[in-house]
């Protein structure tokens, strides 16, 4: 008689909260491992294909790897932004004290980390690179601190999710107006346009939810092209579809079911394994304790944490925001160091950055290995064997 395939181990796995942030972590590691060895040519060769179609109007062909980084990720933003919403509407973000504190913790926790790195770097060529450590990459943020399941409380797990959104927002308009040739009005017009159809959706009480995303393919293809980075259509998009704040599943939770396993299994690790495929060099080596590499470093791992905590101290002293329900100073040094963790959007400022491809290659490492001492120094912070109703 033939033994059939247990297929219980697999449904537990992919059932587990741990489960995205594991599959995540797996791909960082094959792409680091296949980019230092003979695969690393035929595997850009791939992410350089170019994939879609273009006309006299219409521009859509493009790599595979900005399909991933702006196609795909906006989708992820997407996700972010419907639970950002179904928070401020009913959740941890629903009265303006608590909303408050993401929001003036992530300008904080991007100003301190510009400073520090200009400190290091201020009358240099490399000084333009101040943007580098401003940015979280949310999705590896997120995935570590997912890992944590109960071990923290689920209002810091919102905390985390805002402040990121908020800090990638920041992130999308210092490359704007810092790190852009300009910006397309034209193409931010088409867009607005597309934003006031869905908020007269909203306003008219269309409910099927997959209605909003007619006119979203729209609004991400306007903004694309208007020279903004296209994800912010994602959230922009899902600030518009309806929701409530009854037991009765709203539009906006019927798309969030429907995204979360795609986005957790299929994009956010197929974006870890497009983005982390860094040949390593000597030369980047050595940069690691240049001042570039120290500003970068210290920026990300020191900086954010301070920016963070400080603005925290400042807004609770001054009455202005209170803590998420259940934290404490222990679980916000914790978050700050998470937010450390740079990586896709900080890279990305440091191709923009500079011209020199070495000092392209030394910010690179310096973002890979500060983001993985971010990760396990933040995991490490917030771990505890205290447990919290989620």
């Amino acid at each position: 008689m033939t033994k059939l395939i247990n297929l219980n181990v697999f449904k537990d796995f992919f059932q587990s909260s741990n489960a995205g942030g594991i599959l995540l972590f797996i791909c960082v590691i094959l792409s680091m491992v296949l980019a230092n060895t003979d695969f690393a040519v035929p595997l850009q060769n791939i992410l350089d294909h170019p994939l879609g179609f273009e006309n006299e109007s219409i521009h859509l062909r493009y790599p595979v790897l900005l399909w991933v980084n702006d196609g795909l990720m906006a989708i992820f933003f997407l996700l972010v932004g419907l639970e950002i919403k179904r928070e401020i509407v009913e959740g941890e973000l629903s009265s303006p004290q608590k909303a408050s504190l993401p929001i003036l913790c992530a300008i904080g926790g991007a100003i301190v980390p510009a400073l520090v790195y200009l400190s290091f770097n201020a009358g240099q060529e490399t000084a333009s690179g101040w943007g580098i450590p401003m940015a979280t990459d949310i999705a590896f943020a997120l995935a570590v601190i997912n890992l944590l399941g109960n071990r923290i409380p689920s209002s810091l797990k919102i905390f985390l999710a805002a402040l990121a959104i908020v800090d990638d927002l920041i992130a999308i308009l210092v490359i704007a107006f810092f790190y852009s040739s300009g910006i397309e009005t034209t193409y931010l017009l088409y867009a607005a346009i597309g934003l006031v159809i869905l908020l007269i959706m909203n306003r008219m009480n269309v409910l099927n939810p997959y209605l909003y995303l007619i006119p979203g393919v729209f609004i991400w293809y306007f903004v694309h092209h208007s020279g903004i980075h296209a994800t912010i259509a994602g959230v922009l998009v899902a600030m518009t579809i309806p929701t409530n704040d009854t037991d009765v599943e709203s539009p906006l939770e019927r798309l969030e079911h429907a995204l979360t396993k795609p986005v957790n299994f299929l994009i956010i690790p197929l974006f870890a394994f497009a983005n982390t495929n860094i040949t390593l060099e000597h030369e980047m080596v050595a940069g690691l304790t240049s001042s570039l590499g120290l500003g970068i470093s210290l920026g990300l791992l020191l900086g954010k944490p301070v920016g963070i905590l400080l603005t925290s101290f400042l807004c609770t002293k001054l009455k202005i925001s209170s803590l998420p329900e259940s934290a404490t100073w222990r679980h916000i040094l914790g978050v700050g160091l998470l937010a450390g963790i740079g990586f896709t959007m900080s890279i990305f400022i440091a191709i923009l950055s500079f011209g020199d491809p070495l000092h392209i290659s030394e910010a690179k490492l310096s973002i890979l290995v500060t983001s993985l001492l971010a990760g396990i120094i933040g995991y490490l912070a917030l771990r505890s064997n205290k447990t919290y109703p989620n």
